[in-house]
């Protein structure tokens, strides 16, 4: 059994969705190889397994193989199967809160977060657009790793085949575009160049930076953002020793040929850097938070709602992401 120096903390995300189920099935899948994890959440919403209540994360390992540990919520959680409920956010953010926090003191090797329904927390009164930003507030005031030169959350999806990140996440396109700056560019790049020298074990790694508009812009007869904006943050980043090529058509980045020559593509809107990271490895691919003082993975697809409590989600994605978050725990501990 794979054992990290401390346990995976993993978040109970919403509870009406596939959450319980995936975790539940995660678990089945590597107790016996680990990376030992353990979920804050009701002990209740997992009644196909065996479950052993423990008050601390150490307790994990030793009951790990026979039984999910689980660290208890205050309170009971009681969703309806197929439905978010505002009423039950503040156990959701309590569960983040509560492996930030254990991940910050090192009772836990890295956060492994279950997906939340965002217009729930909304609705409650949660004032982040995903977990993404609330990670990064969490973990404000924490001291980053040895070595790193910038920080701030960024999201890459990472797969088997292919590593993206998008520049701008939770926004509207057109909010998206008129936030983009070559200094946001800048510090996404050199934040994704670190974690894949630090965590992922790449000593020089390549950066691909697309356009933002159809051709780059085509010298300027499809707009001027490609030259106005993303080429000076190109040129900034060359100059700092950062292997980065573009800004590059996004329309011709992601065939076979194309994914060899870099370690990561930097997109300039959400869905040009999960469109095709989700395509080549919906099953497979795991959100991914650089930036942070501490790991954090997440699955790569959301509450599934209309599917929750059939016995049909998969949990390849939550499998990956564990694994993950063992793999990076391992290497920035050896580091």
């Amino acid at each position: 059994m794979t054992i990290p120096a401390t346990p995976l903390a993993l978040t109970m995300g919403e509870p009406g969705g596939v959450a319980p189920e995936i975790t539940e099935k995660a678990w089945t899948k590597l107790r016996r190889t680990g990376p030992v994890f353990f979920v804050i959440a009701d002990p209740a919403l997992y009644p196909d397994v065996d479950t052993s209540v423990i008050a601390h994360p150490e307790e994990a390992a030793s009951i790990f193989e026979n039984a999910l540990p689980v660290l208890r919520l205050s309170g009971t959680v009681k969703p309806e199967t197929g439905s978010a409920s505002p009423a039950l956010a503040p156990s959701v953010i309590d569960s983040i809160e509560r492996a930030v926090g254990f991940a910050l003191s090192g009772s836990a090797s890295a956060v492994v977060t279950n997906p939340i329904h965002k217009s729930a927390l909304l609705a409650f009164g949660f004032s982040f657009p995903g977990h993404t930003e609330f990670l990064d507030a969490l973990t404000a005031d924490a001291p980053m790793p040895a070595g790193a030169t910038a920080r701030g959350a960024v999201m890459m999806l990472a797969g088997p085949q292919l590593r993206t990140i998008p520049v701008t996440i939770h926004q509207s396109v057109i909010d998206a575009i008129k936030s983009l700056r070559p200094d946001l560019i800048v510090r996404t790049a050199r934040i994704a160049a670190d974690a894949l020298q630090r965590d992922f074990g790449i000593d020089a790694p390549r950066l691909a930076i697309s356009g933002l508009n159809p051709h780059a812009g085509e010298d300027g007869a499809m707009g001027v953002e490609d030259a106005m904006i993303i080429a000076p943050a190109i040129d900034e980043l060359r100059a700092m020793g950062i292997d980065a090529v573009g800004p590059l058509p996004a329309d011709t980045m992601f065939h076979e040929e194309a994914r060899g020559r870099y370690d990561v593509a930097l997109c300039m809107l959400h869905d040009q850097a999960l469109i095709p990271a989700k395509t080549l490895a919906f099953h497979d691919a795991v959100n991914v938070t650089l930036g942070l003082p501490i790991i954090r993975t997440s699955p790569d697809h959301g509450t599934a709602l209309d599917i929750a409590g059939k016995g049909v989600a998969r949990a390849d994605s939550l499998i990956a992401a564990i694994r993950l978050a063992g793999d990076l725990a391992t290497r920035r501990r050896s580091a």
